[in-house]
């Protein structure tokens, strides 16, 4: 009996680009008059010349080209700033406000404040993510508690602060990460942080049942942000095995956050999205 090898796959990275994969389509309207809050609407500065757009500028871009008010919170003005300037270039309505979100006194004033400035509240992005990149061995207290504060505590008070004034059927999103369901990258912190942001998002859409206000939590995989940068720079062999020989964009994060803010998912609740390319089904390159 002779056996036959199979000659490995041609992998074109192209094939699975298009116009919202690079941010380029044009919007629809879908967000028309929507009020949005973006927490975490900046990115950080990267080294790199050409530096990608991160999850939260993409979904504040995206929302404001749809029809949407957006309120871009970020804890760097100049950050939030340029998110806004970004917007109002393509002829949008954005506004720039700064925090620290583990400033836990300072968020129920915040959601008012870009409330009464949009005339209202119909969803929430919850972007804001940080990571120590510390192992286990070298964690300290501080330096655990203040990932915690960031990544969930701040998520779990703008969420309770938001509930109280969302218009009914509205819509919040928690950005967590495939980092929640593995332990690949030795930073415990930051992957129980994002652990705990998919049994809080549940919470959130059982606490809005009553008003129709929706919570659904993306989980990234490997993605080509400024934050993806610096951890590849820590790790080189972070993204080999990526589906399609490409990392995803921010703008792909970012349609995926646009449909569960949009009432184009209006029946899609307490739902944990993968957007990884099928990474974490075993779709990988070997």
């Amino acid at each position: 009996m002779s056996t036959t090898t199979q000659a490995p796959q041609t992998l074109d990275p192209s094939a699975s680009i298009h116009p919202e994969t690079l941010g380029q389509a044009k919007g629809r309207g879908r967000m028309q008059g929507r009020r949005i809050i973006v927490v975490g609407a900046g990115q950080r500065q990267v080294v790199d010349q050409n530096p990608p757009i991160g999850n939260g500028r993409a979904i504040a871009v995206l929302c404001a080209r749809e029809g949407a008010h957006v309120a871009c919170i970020d804890n760097r003005k100049e950050a939030a700033e340029a998110t806004v300037a970004q917007i109002t270039a393509e002829g949008g309505k954005a506004f720039a406000e700064v925090m620290d979100v583990s400033d836990s006194a300072a968020i129920g004033p915040m959601v008012k404040k870009c409330a009464q400035t949009m005339g209202g509240l119909d969803g929430l992005a919850l972007i804001v993510g940080i990571s120590n990149g510390l192992r286990l061995d070298k964690q300290t207290e501080e330096a655990w508690d203040q990932v915690f504060a960031v990544n969930v505590r701040s998520h779990m008070l703008f969420a309770q602060q938001a509930l109280e004034v969302m218009q009914p059927g509205g819509s919040v999103i928690l950005i967590s990460s495939m980092a929640s369901q593995r332990a690949g990258g030795f930073n415990p912190s930051y992957e129980s942080s994002k652990a705990a942001q998919l049994a809080l998002g549940r919470a959130i859409a059982r606490q809005g049942e009553a008003k129709g206000i929706r919570c659904n939590v993306i989980t990234p995989g490997f993605v080509d942000t400024p934050m993806g940068r610096d951890a590849s720079r820590r790790r080189a062999d972070r993204a080999l095995a990526v589906p399609f020989g490409r990392q995803a964009t921010g703008w792909e994060v970012g349609y995926a956050g646009l449909f569960l803010l949009s009432n184009e998912s209006s029946y899609v609740n307490a739902h944990t999205l993968a957007v990884d390319g099928g990474h974490m089904i075993g779709i990988q390159r070997g």
